[in-house]
């Protein structure tokens, strides 16, 4: 029975109307009981991105997260239990970032919590603001702005995922700063310091000098900055000359420790093993060979410093040199001088660098450096990349800071053989993404720095044990049990101590460093998936069946999460990958908040329609970039008008009532649903595939097919009920309706809903994906047929008369296998044509129209 079918079926509204049904009767729970009892293998488990809640979603979320979709409900009609849960990434430097700038504040660690405090204002506009500009508030304090506004992020992220109809479980909803994400992430960080996988280390350390933190080689950017080459007189111990160095950092000398050149520069060969003496702080540095040294590169011989560059890193413990870090972690010059600057002299020069800016600094080098003739020459400025905090403004410095660390291959040739082979037992989607991980594992040059000095986030769940003087001895390390988690240790108590022994000799201090978000976010599928919380979960969910993602965070969050997971239980985390690509501007630029050319997606749901933008997403396959203009978005247009079409086509097949007992009985219907069934079974490959792509592409021309061509020819016969074939077109219809809105349904999620409701029970997003339906039939009649049709057209408009025009005479001429084909349909082409008398007659070539004559037409 048919009901509800609106007069003039619109998208308009389908949103609401089905987002509050879905939401009523829970059409996206997880059945966790029927789970249970299928077992694992019943079972499809989504390891959702977590959004980072600091501003607002763009159009790539919508492109990504649809692909994700598509593949969920087409295995939740395959019958599989879907575990699709939501997360949000509250915690990191964006969320501060936003909060600072959103209410006027920012933290000062040292100042007393205040119950009353209101900020300034709220709605920043979430750019740079001074931190002169900004009011100082308790860290306490801090951190509730933080929740706040997340939380407001979080309700304004759920509403548009809502419009875009993502069949998410949101009764399955965790924050990466509640507190069992705080446990969570604080017992696998205790697990892996008993293993002896964590462990905290001095050493130099990339660094923001803006969100005073340190930042991990997953987290850099190269960005091209300007800089000129100095070129800088170096003094020989024995006063024979000078060697002349080139370099983009002068205000970096008071920290220089070598010169460095390749071992096979014959130029520097004589002077290796022996000693110079620095311009303007004449401190004795002795010249070493290095492989890394570039004899191409300025004058071929290089200052080491601690640190300018990676580079200065490597060489500094390559070649086992001092450290003489003039950097602070506010990015200036610090008071006190190396020891190694003795001389009057040089002790002033360095007294007019201290407390000065990078850039100050370097101003009055180049100016020291004139005075003294030692500055030889300045280049023109070239542009060269610069390591940044990817989220930073200002480059990055090399500090010397304690650090907690997690071992992750870069130095260890098993775990990095085994990283490998776990990325080989995944299934990529592409498979050329797996290159990008294994690329990325192979490169990496230092264990995965975790800890960060910021104040919004999951502490670092340690204390340290204070000596007779009340100095830290970082050989004590006090960790709590695992049932007092979660804890801050800068308000909890370690085991075995009062609250009067915090900062006492004797007694404990607090670690005030907290995690960085990766190391959180790289337990996604133990937070969703109750891991040590909920082990029943635990056993049914993981390994996870997907991990959904862009390609650019394999580096850090897929690595990271494949990390963690085979450091705790030897295995992958999940069986394949599927990677989006990047959206880009029409002149196939990335889009990208910095560049501001971002589509903010909520205007474009709002004047399409949601199916309209699932349908763009849907076309493109994974690992593929999209380019997206809002002026003028056609796939979008072609969504749309899809949509349209598959409620009017369904309005159409529905006028026609399937008497009871109906059976296909006619060769054209038969024909139709055998194509249909080549259709289903390529489009569930496709699927099977994660080609979304190309299951859409195949059901969308088989659609236009069904509804041009053979719902045009079987009108007239589905119509007139004294018609013997009326029964088999009309459950030929329905049929192929049915199975059409199943095809459809992961891509047009609200109009195939809206359709299905007028004919079928139930949701059309958990009815059964469709299958072959075994019906013997000749899907080339169809093609004949179809040709005909448009060669029937074709004649009527070059006759210059309209469609519905009668036919005395219509000849046709094909080679004889096609015409055995035309004539299982001829009944339906005469009905089709208004055709009298249709010719069929053998040739050995194409089918044409080889004569039309037209009715007489009444007075």
């Amino acid at each position: 029975m048919t009901a509800h079918i609106p007069e003039k079926p619109a998208l308009e509204g389908l949103e609401q109307k089905w987002g509050a049904a879905w939401a009523e009767q829970g059409t996206y729970l997880f059945d966790r009981a029927r789970a249970a009892k299928t077992g694992r293998g019943g079972v499809f488990s989504v390891d959702t991105p977590p959004p980072t809640a600091s501003g607002s979603l763009h159009i790539g979320h919508v492109f990504s997260f649809t692909h994700t979709d598509l593949k969920v409900r087409f295995e939740r009609m395959r019958g599989k239990s879907v575990f699709y849960p939501m997360g949000w990434d509250d915690n990191g430097l964006p969320t501060e970032r936003r909060v600072q700038n959103y209410y006027g504040v920012r933290c000062d660690p040292t100042l007393p919590y205040d119950e009353s405090f209101v900020p300034p204002f709220e709605g920043g506009d979430n750019k740079s603001s001074r931190a002169a500009d900004q009011v100082p508030i308790s860290r306490r304090n801090f951190i509730e702005l933080c929740e706040k506004l997340t939380i407001e992020d979080e309700k304004q992220f759920e509403s548009l995922f809502r419009q875009l109809g993502l069949s998410v479980d949101w009764t399955q909803t965790y924050r990466t700063i509640s507190d069992e994400t705080i446990r969570t992430s604080q017992l696998a960080f205790l697990r892996n310091l008993e293993r002896g996988e964590a462990y905290q280390a001095l050493a130099p350390t990339l660094w923001d000098i803006d969100f005073r933190s340190a930042i991990a080689q997953a987290e850099l950017e190269d960005r091209e900055q300007q800089a000129s080459y100095h070129r800088i007189a170096f003094h020989k111990t024995d006063g024979s000359g000078d060697i002349h160095i080139e370099t983009t950092r002068p205000e970096l000398l008071p920290a220089c420790v070598a010169l460095v050149a390749n071992p096979d520069d014959e130029r520097y060969q004589p002077y290796f093993g022996k000693t110079v003496r620095t311009p303007l702080f004449d401190v004795e540095v002795p010249v070493l060979a290095h492989h890394l040294a570039q004899p191409d590169k300025g004058s071929g011989i290089a200052m080491i410093c601690t640190f300018g560059d990676v580079t200065d890193i490597i060489w500094w413990r390559e070649l086992d040199l001092p450290n003489r870090t003039i950097l602070g972690h506010d990015g200036r010059i610090v008071a006190e001088a190396p020891d190694v600057i003795v001389t009057d002299g040089a002790r002033a020069a360095y007294a007019e660098l201290a407390g000065k800016t990078v850039f100050s600094a370097k101003k009055r080098v180049v100016e020291l450096l004139q005075e003294s003739g030692e500055l030889l020459e300045v280049s023109k400025p070239f542009s060269h990349p610069v390591k940044f905090f990817e989220k930073g403004d200002r480059p990055l410095e090399i500090v010397s800071t304690r650090q907690w660390y997690l071992r992750n291959g870069a130095r260890d040739e098993e775990l990095r053989a085994r990283l490998i082979s776990l990325g080989q037992e995944m299934s990529w989607h592409p498979d050329f993404m797996r290159v990008r991980y294994e690329n990325w594992t192979n490169g990496l040059t230092g264990d995965w720095l975790v800890s960060r000095q910021r104040f919004f986030g999951v502490p670092i769940p340690i204390w340290y044990g204070l000596d007779e003087n009340g100095e830290r001895d970082y050989e004590r390390v006090i960790t709590p049990d695992a049932a007092q988690l979660p804890i801050d240790p800068t308000t909890d108590v370690p085991p075995g101590y009062t609250a009067e022994q915090r900062g006492v000799p004797g007694g404990f201090d607090a670690e005030r460093d907290i995690f960085d978000t990766w190391a959180t976010s790289s337990l996604t599928p133990q937070l969703a998936g109750g891991w040590q919380r909920d082990e029943e979960l635990w056993q049914i969910v993981a390994p996870f069946d997907l991990r959904p993602q862009g390609q650019d965070i394999i580096r850090t969050w897929l690595f990271s999460t494949m990390l963690r997971s085979a450091l705790e239980d030897g295995r992958a985390p999940w069986s394949d990958a599927a990677i989006s690509g990047f959206i880009v501007d029409p002149d196939r630029k990335k889009m990208s908040k910095s560049k501001g050319n971002v589509v903010t997606p909520a205007d474009i749901l709002a004047q399409h329609g949601t199916d309209a933008v699932r349908y763009w997403a849907a076309s493109s396959r994974l690992g593929s970039d999209a380019a997206f203009d809002p002026q003028n978005p056609t796939q979008v247009k072609i969504g749309r008008r899809l949509a349209i079409k598959v409620l009017n086509a369904a309005k159409f097949v529905l006028s026609f009532p399937v008497p009871e007992g109906a059976a296909v009985t006619h060769d054209l219907d038969a024909a139709m649903l055998a194509t249909l069934d080549g259709v289903i079974v390529d489009a569930t490959r496709a699927f099977e595939a994660y080609d979304h792509a190309r299951a859409l592409e195949i059901t969308e021309s088989f659609f236009w097919t069904f509804c041009d061509d053979y719902l045009e020819l079987v009108k007239e016969r589905a119509y007139d009920r004294s018609d013997a074939g009326q029964a088999s077109a009309a459950l030929a219809l329905r049929l192929a309706l049915s199975s059409l809105l199943r095809l459809l349904a992961p891509v047009l999620a609200f109009a195939a809903e809206e359709a299905w409701s007028w004919f079928e029970e139930g949701s059309v997003h958990t009815a059964p994906w469709p299958e072959a339906s075994g019906i013997d039939g000749d899907p080339a009649v169809l093609t004949a047929a179809s040709a005909a049709l448009i060669g029937i057209r074709r004649a009527k408009t070059e006759a210059k008369a309209s469609q519905k025009t009668p036919v005395s005479v219509l000849t046709l001429r094909a080679d004889a296998a096609m015409i055995e084909r035309l004539r299982r349909a001829e009944g339906d082409l005469k009905a089709v044509g208004r055709i009298a008398e249709l010719e069929l007659l053998d040739s050995d070539g194409d089918l044409v129209v080889e004569r039309v004559e037209l009715a007489p037409q009444e007075a």
